[in-house]
């Protein structure tokens, strides 16, 4: 069974940094693009950044300039590094993977790790 697991939230002052991190374990035969979104309260989940197998990356607007994702395919690991945070960066933040098990694609999600930006 695939199952994406998050790390390395918490609570950070603004303009201080996190990097979340985010372990593939299980069977898989390959990993496409994977990502973060994250949801605040209220709000729904929305995409923050998103990488895929040759490390080609995409941000959003308000992840731009401040966040970097990478991954190591080799661990089967994708991380985002997050700088100059704001209070409106509060939300969880979820993993994401497009994963081929044996006979299919899916798309799998990590359970959530909280990021409080706030003093």
């Amino acid at each position: 069974q695939v199952q994406l697991v998050e790390s390395g939230g918490g609570l950070v002052q603004p303009g201080g940094s996190l990097t979340l991190s985010c372990a593939t374990s299980g069977r898989t035969v390959a990993i496409t693009t994977m990502g973060w979104y994250r949801q605040a309260p209220g709000k729904q989940r929305e995409l923050v950044a998103t990488i895929t197998y040759e490390s080609n990356s995409y941000y959003s607007e308000a992840a731009k300039g401040r966040f970097t994702i990478s991954r190591d395919n080799t661990k089967k690991t994708v991380s985002l590094q997050m700088n100059s945070l704001k209070p409106e960066d509060t939300a969880v933040y979820f993993c994401n993977a497009r994963i081929l098990v044996p006979g299919m694609w899916d798309d799998y999600w990590g359970q959530g790790t909280q990021v409080t930006v706030s003093s």
